[in-house]
């Protein structure tokens, strides 16, 4: 594969990063805003949890805290993943440019 192949399979993978970043990204955001929202939820009001095309009311609003605060974790992860593999991707993307301009 040639330096030119290369570097155009890197900045395909660059773009594809950057994607699931803002994508990563908006659901962490969404997430940390319904942790807030249930939060300031009325105590004696009923909460409900969409499954599917069903909303199913929440019983243990604790637990649905701890779920929604679990998955915000593991997104933040996954988005820390990514981000080190984004800069990866730009190290490599920096030497392919440079080794086809010498």
């Amino acid at each position: 594969m040639s330096d030119e192949q290369r570097l155009q399979m890197v900045v395909g993978e660059v773009q594809n990063a950057r994607q699931q970043v803002a994508s990563l990204s908006a659901q962490i955001k969404e997430i940390s805003q319904t942790i807030i929202y249930v939060r300031q939820h009325p105590e004696g009001a009923a909460l409900h949890r969409q499954l599917g095309a069903v909303l199913i009311e929440v019983v243990d609003r604790d637990e649905l805290i701890e779920d929604l605060e679990n998955t915000n974790q593991r997104m933040a992860e996954a988005l820390a993943t990514i981000k080190e593999r984004e800069a990866e991707l730009v190290s490599a993307y920096e030497t392919l440019k440079q080794n086809l301009g010498e």
